[in-house]
């Protein structure tokens, strides 16, 4: 009952190292143009490398008892890479209008399997 469980505790921390770096972008001002809209960008995607690498330290780090629910860390570093390129296609693009219709998985809590069965007597 008194059971804290380190991996959950850990998530609140991560979701603000999410956030803030987003918070943090202002709207580009139309006289520094694109120029001003490039530099955010790329700043936005150093730090989602950091926040992919932050995001490698906790799962390293995470305790590996057996929880009913756990942070899906692959799921999140494959929606980081998937932003990260989104971005790396609109600043140096290959054609004249990136688009990509994947949607991100969004879900990032997963439910571990032998929760499924009863439990034995």
């Amino acid at each position: 009952m008194g059971h804290s469980n380190r991996r959950t505790s850990a998530l609140p921390a991560l979701a603000v190292v999410l956030a803030v770096p987003f918070s943090a972008l202002q709207p580009a001002v139309a006289a520094d143009g694109l120029a001003s809209e490039r530099e955010q960008l790329a700043a936005l995607a150093r730090q989602l490398d950091l926040i992919d690498r932050l995001a490698e330290h906790a799962a390293n780090t995470a305790p590996q008892e057996r929880a009913r629910y756990h942070f899906d860390y692959v799921r999140l570093h494959a929606d980081l890479q998937r932003v990260r390129a989104g971005l790396q296609d609109y600043l140096v693009p290959q054609r004249a209008q990136p688009r990509d219709p994947v949607p991100l998985a969004g879900d990032y809590v997963r439910r571990d399997r032998s929760d499924d069965e009863e439990p034995s007597p």
